[in-house]
């Protein structure tokens, strides 16, 4: 939670959205490998690792597999989740859905429909991400941000 707290901070993101990418990527597991060969908690490919250290720490001496580590993980992941969301003017469910499938699918599904956000989701993985995401997002904080202000 530390390294959660610290790099939602440093890149001004909330850190209830950046647990629920970790829970929805992993499932809080450091050692998790997708499909895509996406590794760590923030579940990072190869293509984004090298952009996002191209953008973040281009002198740091950090490879791929360094995104085992929890805390790279959630360094590259918060940087990654908070370039979407800023691209995408903090729309939560279109950022999600560029973290998922690339930004290239998602600005492609925006110049179809003509709008600065996306409504519908055409692909089922997408839809079903997004979904998470929002699930898991929204259980954080009724879990913990309305606890905190209750207390």
């Amino acid at each position: 939670m530390d390294y959660v707290e610290k790099y939602s901070e440093e890149f001004e993101l909330d850190k209830y959205l950046l647990l629920a990418f970790i829970k929805t990527e992993s499932g809080f597991n450091p050692d998790a490998v997708s499909n895509a060969n996406a590794i760590g908690l923030t579940q990072i490919t190869r293509e984004a690792f090298e952009w996002i250290k191209l953008k973040l720490c281009p002198n740091e001496n950090v490879v791929f597999e360094d995104l085992y580590d929890p805390e790279t993980s959630i360094r590259f992941g918060a940087y990654y989740i908070s370039r979407c969301m800023k691209r995408y003017d903090n729309h939560l469910d279109t950022a999600a859905a560029a973290y998922h499938s690339g930004w290239g699918t998602v600005d492609k599904l925006l110049a179809e429909s003509g709008k600065d956000y996306l409504e519908e989701f055409p692909y089922t993985q997408m839809n079903n991400y997004v979904y998470k995401i929002n699930k898991s997002y929204n259980a954080y904080i009724e879990l913990y941000a309305n606890k905190v202000e209750g207390e």
